[in-house]
């Protein structure tokens, strides 16, 4: 950034507010603690009585699935979370928007069975001429303060410390590039040649749902996409079971090492940074990567308590649609909609939000190199 606008336009576009619980939990860490050390605590599921089977619909759907997608049966689950060690570190509470654990039912439903991918997203805009909100030049009703000249092209990239930090200020490891966008994922030097199966990232809100309205499919809810990723199994931990390495074999692309120095991830996953689809085994339902890789936009609006006032109402709730508006009073200025499924970026250290009830959130017009989406459509 060469001015204090400039800086404030990247403050204003990030959409890392999905691990925004993670940060606000160290800010009184001493200085010799700068940085977690890693650990492996097993989190407290003693509440796993919680969960109840899931009950799966029976009936199909006439015929072969859409192309790239997948038949979700759809039924009761239990959805939420009710694991209070988000990071696996002790850092209690930061789970608490995913609780309670409540009943829900969804209708079935076809689902991508990857994120959506950089070639498939090309195919779009050039059917469409569709512009991305990181490709639009910022206005100055967007951002009154701003000089003319710091109004640029862009979206927000991340970038490694170059030595260890504190993880109570995530502006540290995060900056506003200016001509980032999903054709140039790290900046205006860097393509997406050779990445044509990567999940297309850059991408906010409006712009997923302009796909997905183009491709006849729609975002998820948020419920759709829990039911989906638990694959017919109540209240694990993970996608894909209670152990986060089973066999001693990461099974999402997620971060291992000191988070977030340069060359700090190990890669002990199998990739540094993210990850093309289809690289781990895929869920019960026939999903990769619905953990880890990047975060997926869904349609709900957030809400700090929606899972709060669905548990009260003693009933199942059917085929929710999220709340009517955002509400979080710890951060009323923006306007959010739930992530879910983690990132590459998620490490013990900060941020486990690839388990499987746990929520992120993001600014609606805020796009990032590690959030993207996939679609559902209803049969």
């Amino acid at each position: 950034m060469k001015n204090k606008t400039f800086w404030i336009i990247g403050l204003l576009t990030i959409s890392i507010i999905s691990i925004a619980f993670g940060y606000t939990k160290l800010v009184n860490v001493p200085k010799k603690e700068a940085v977690a050390q890693e650990c492996h605590e097993i989190p407290d599921t003693t509440e796993a009585n919680a969960f109840k089977p899931t009950i799966e619909n029976k009936n199909k759907p006439v015929g072969k699935a859409p192309k790239g997608m997948v038949w979700i049966p759809g039924g009761e689950f239990s959805m939420g979370s009710n694991v209070e060690d988000e990071s696996l570190c002790s850092i209690k509470g930061v789970t608490k928007d995913a609780a309670p654990i409540h009943r829900v039912y969804v209708d079935g439903y076809y689902m991508d069975e990857t994120e959506v991918t950089n070639e498939e997203f090309e195919k779009f805009v050039k059917a469409t001429g569709y512009v991305t909100v990181a490709e639009k030049k910022p206005t100055k009703e967007e951002f009154p303060t701003a000089s003319e000249e710091d109004l640029v092209t862009g979206s927000v990239v991340f970038t490694p410390t170059v030595s260890a930090v504190n993880l109570n200020n995530f502006l540290q490891w995060w900056r506003y590039e200016p001509g980032a966008d999903w054709r140039h994922p790290e900046g205006p030097q860097s393509t997406i040649k050779g990445k044509e199966k990567y999940p297309v990232v850059h991408v906010v809100y409006e712009d997923a749902e302009a796909y997905a309205k183009w491709a006849g499919k729609r975002l998820p809810t948020e419920a759709e996409w829990e039911f989906a990723a638990r694959g017919g199994k109540s209240g694990n931990l993970y996608a894909w079971g209670n152990n986060l390495k089973p066999n001693g074999k990461f099974q999402a692309n997620i971060y291992q090492g000191h988070f977030p120095i340069k060359d700090g991830d190990t890669g002990e996953d199998g990739f540094k940074g993210i990850a093309p689809t289809k690289q781990y085994a895929p869920n019960a339902y026939g999903l990769y990567d619905i953990a880890g890789n990047v975060w997926e936009w869904v349609n709900d609006w957030y809400s700090v308590d929606y899972y709060k006032s669905l548990a009260e109402s003693g009933k199942t709730t059917r085929n929710p649609q999220g709340p009517d508006a955002y509400y979080d009073p710890n951060d009323p200025s923006e306007i959010k909609r739930v992530h879910r499924g983690g990132s590459f970026l998620c490490t013990d250290q900060y941020c486990t939000r690839y388990m499987v009830g746990t929520r992120g959130k993001g600014e609606i017009r805020s796009a990032a190199n590690h959030v993207g989406f996939r679609c559902v459509k209803s049969k």
